[in-house]
């Protein structure tokens, strides 16, 4: 094995559209060939190494089989920073949806309401599936990395807030059970 991308690594196309069944099909062929135990009579040397390439498919593996990972590594690859620490710059648009969203977990809390909470959760289940369209968009068709990579940054939030949203609702449920 000798190579550090992800996809040659697989035999995949580099592309954020993915045969999942064929990443997992893939991943357990190669890391059976490096696993760990194969080499435990191996000497130390080929033991490290071994172990290095399995820890190397498995990070391989869990980045491609994660969309939004997916999507930051394509863009990473092209050379397109995704800079999550210092650039937190926004659509404006995005910028006043994230405002609602925050004004409306704010109301279910207050509210208590699981329907209410059923509702964001929905709700931002649906700006997350539109997000993967124009993030694939970008990156499969346009090959238009620059902008794949801020539409991946608003992504990240966009799974921060459904985490909080569900999070939320499953308070509620568990206290009415």
């Amino acid at each position: 094995m000798t190579s550090d991308d992800y996809f040659e690594l697989f035999g995949l196309p580099a592309q954020f559209a993915l045969d999942e069944d064929a990443l997992d099909a893939t991943w357990r062929q190669v890391a059976a060939r490096v696993h760990p135990d194969r080499f435990a009579t191996a000497g130390a040397t080929e033991r490290r190494v071994a172990m290095q390439w399995a820890s190397t498919i498995n990070d391989a593996y869990r980045t491609l089989k994660s969309p939004i990972e997916r999507a930051r590594y394509l863009c990473e690859r092209a050379g397109c920073d995704l800079q999550t620490e210092s650039n937190t710059s926004m659509d404006g648009a995005f910028l006043m949806r994230q405002m609602e969203w925050r004004e409306q977990l704010d109301e279910v809390r207050a509210a208590a309401s699981e329907p209410k909470a059923d509702a964001l959760v929905r709700g931002i289940q649906d700006s997350r599936a539109e997000m993967i369209e124009v993030v694939s968009e970008l990156i499969d068709q346009q090959k238009n990395y620059v902008a794949a990579a801020s539409k991946v940054r608003e992504w990240m939030f966009i799974e921060k807030m459904l985490a909080e949203a569900r999070s939320l609702r499953n308070q509620m449920r568990d206290q009415h059970n």
